[in-house]
């Protein structure tokens, strides 16, 4: 059962992630009711639902990193009984040995990620959905006015899909921490937002490094998300007012937070309600949370 296999983390693991766990539950209690509402009620979502929702994301980035690094994605025995196909993706000829090694470290991280959501939730583990790189890119490049974009083609390009998901990721793990009732589920989602926010800190600040053509592509894909997800600002690039910006925060320095239904836009390539698929998913995704 999913509370007994997490239950077996360690008590150091549990006292490492507590801090982050506690500043997850903080940031939810201001959420507005309006938010909740979209999502769904609390008495209708468990907490499994919002680790399924979780393990697409985690899919999708593991799909993206392993074939940057290795030329293939996640192995059969990672995938479930009936997984969708990926279309798109192959290996990085990689300049730099510093984001080679951080592409390593992304990969092996986020399949990681995969294995803990699929053992954690065992029989409820859903199957990798149909995951579109090729098209998606394509959209999120035509939304950027980004032409011709490849994150596959060299160094720079896919830091910027790596942004692209890191970002997301980040503000939709905030985000659902309010969702989340056991204790035992926060502090696990808490431990891999964590992780996440290295990602997302470090891709960021890489590009920065690359000069003004990397920053501007890096603002140029944070307007695209922020135009996708509502009309609340809720994404930042790396350079403002000719400074950089690596960290992302509101006012009071915290994370922006998305709901469920705001990170399905983005990964959807929509800004409308009530879509389903679409996107870097084809066929949507896989569990109760899928429509936007």
């Amino acid at each position: 059962m999913t509370s007994v296999y997490i239950s077996k983390l360690s008590r150091r693991e549990s006292l490492q992630t507590l801090a982050a766990a506690g500043l997850c539950a903080t940031a939810g209690l201001h959420w507005p009711t309006s938010a909740l509402a979209q999502a769904a009620s609390p008495s209708d979502l468990k907490d499994e639902d919002i680790f399924q929702f979780a393990l697409n994301l985690e899919y999708m980035e593991a799909e993206y990193y392993l074939r940057a690094t290795t030329g293939k994605g996640i192995d059969a025995a990672d995938l479930g009984s009936d997984p969708g196909q990926v279309k798109g993706g192959r290996k990085v000829r990689f300049q730099d040995k510093a984001v080679r090694e951080f592409a390593d470290e992304l990969a092996e991280n986020e399949l990681a990620h995969v294995r803990f959501y699929r053992k954690t939730l065992g029989s409820r583990a859903i199957d990798r959905p149909a995951i579109d790189l090729e098209d998606g890119f394509a959209a999120v490049a035509k939304a950027a006015g980004l032409p011709e974009f490849d994150p596959f083609a060299n160094d720079m390009n896919f830091l910027l899909g790596g942004m692209l998901f890191e970002d997301v990721g980040v503000t939709g793990y905030a985000g659902a921490a309010p969702l989340l009732q056991k204790k035992e589920f926060v502090e696990a989602a808490a431990a891999i937002l964590a992780v996440e926010a290295y990602h997302m800190g470090m891709a960021r600040s890489q590009l920065y490094q690359m000069g003004e053509k990397a920053r501007k592509a890096a603002n140029a894909v944070s307007a695209a998300r922020d135009k996708l997800d509502g009309p609340a600002d809720k994404d930042q690039g790396i350079e403002r007012n000719g400074k950089a910006n690596l960290v992302p925060a509101t006012p009071d320095g915290m994370v922006f937070r998305r709901t469920p239904q705001e990170v399905l836009r983005i990964v959807y390539l929509t800004d409308k309600a009530g879509v389903d698929s679409g996107g870097f998913y084809p066929k949507g995704m896989n569990g109760t949370l899928k429509s936007t």
